[in-house]
């Protein structure tokens, strides 16, 4: 078996162990950043998967936008607080050269439906469907949520791990920045 293998299946473990403990509370909670790890612009790897309604999406052909990419899962407590988030975050910046793309790992349908009838607020951004998890070598994703920007160049210039609060307004003039490049 080798590490990544290993590892993945560590962080999946977890998540279902902590899947059988009690709710977290608000007050519980992790606290969300709203910084992103600024990077060396490099070509983003490729990303072509089906939503949850079956719809084919491929990162390619959003050439032109900047991109914000999360990978998530709904076991991960960070994960599910920062979801409204980045939809307050699509919403703002309805109409400008922006996407989001949130890649569910491991998971299937039912999971995700589950979790997004528990929201206070429909998602407008696609949830692509990884059950197999096997984006996450490509993507070099170390743990859950990882999030990265990917510029209008198709190119990855910033990256976080952990939870995010995306409509943050420092987050926003981040992404606003380089839509306007």
């Amino acid at each position: 078996m080798n590490k990544f293998k290993h590892g993945a299946g560590l962080v999946f473990a977890l998540g279902f162990l902590s899947g059988m403990s009690a709710p977290l509370t608000a007050a519980e909670l992790p606290p969300l950043s709203h910084s992103l790890t600024q990077q060396r612009p490099q070509p983003a790897p490729g990303l072509k998967l089906n939503d949850i309604n079956g719809a084919a999406h491929d990162l390619a052909q959003l050439k032109g936008h900047v991109v914000l990419i999360n990978f998530w899962a709904t076991w991960c407590p960070p994960c599910r607080r920062e979801m409204p988030s980045l939809e307050r975050l699509t919403q703002q910046l309805k109409g400008e050269a922006f996407s989001a793309l949130a890649v569910n790992v491991g998971e299937n349908v039912d999971s995700i439906s589950l979790f997004t009838s528990q929201l206070d607020t429909d998602l407008s951004f696609p949830l692509l469907l990884d059950s197999r998890s096997l984006t996450l070598q490509a993507w070099k994703v170390a743990g859950l949520p990882t999030t990265y920007l990917i510029d209008k160049k198709g190119r990855v210039v910033a990256r976080a791990i952990g939870g995010r609060e995306f409509d943050h307004p420092d987050m926003v003039q981040a992404i606003r920045a380089l839509i306007s490049k």
